[in-house]
């Protein structure tokens, strides 16, 4: 068993997921991102699999275990991004980045 072969592992990722699924969420509510549980959900699931990937799969490739655990942050990263924009009016008479 994996696990027990490696516990420090497993202990580093459960942690990490954990700390990870608080971040998110405190991050989330406080940029006024709507459904902060969710955001949270949906960028620790994604370390929790990656963890369990590197522990449970010999077979996958590391580039693999990095692009999956990965996945959840940068999800949320472009959506943070994406919602705390301000919208600039659109001004018919000039281009966006001239006055």
């Amino acid at each position: 068993m994996a696990v027990l072969e490696s516990p420090g592992v497993a202990l580093f990722g459960v942690a990490a997921t954990a700390a990870l699924f608080v971040a998110v969420r405190r991050d989330a509510s406080r940029v006024g991102m709507s459904r902060s549980l969710l955001w949270a959900v949906a960028a620790a699931v994604p370390v929790l699999v990656g963890f369990g990937m590197y522990l449970y799969v010999p077979a996958v490739p590391m580039t693999g275990v990095i692009m999956t655990a990965n996945t959840g942050l940068v999800v949320y990263g472009l959506e943070r991004e994406v919602s705390t924009e301000e919208e600039i009016p659109a001004d018919p008479g000039s281009l966006p980045n001239r006055k």
